[in-house]
């Protein structure tokens, strides 16, 4: 998990720096720090990531696409 998310943050620091702070592809960074976080069994960390991932999918895509649905139910699960 460690390398993971240490992979992951890498990834994130780059994307970053070469994308708008609302590109989906954060969102999908973000989903999958949340999902290491969630596989430790850290639910709070799990959370705020799936939130980070939810609120930039809410304002780059349309209200019905699926990734928004992945947003909700990966909160759900966290619940």
């Amino acid at each position: 998990h460690k390398r993971a998310l240490e992979s992951f943050e890498k990834a994130l620091e780059i994307w970053q720096r070469a994308l708008l702070p609302d590109h989906p592809k954060l969102a999908t960074i973000y989903n999958n720090i949340g999902r290491v976080y969630s596989q430790m069994g850290n639910r709070s960390s799990a959370l705020e990531n799936y939130e980070k991932a939810l609120h930039i999918r809410t304002k780059a895509l349309p209200a019905d696409h699926p990734e928004l649905a992945n947003s909700y139910n990966n909160i759900g699960a966290v619940y």
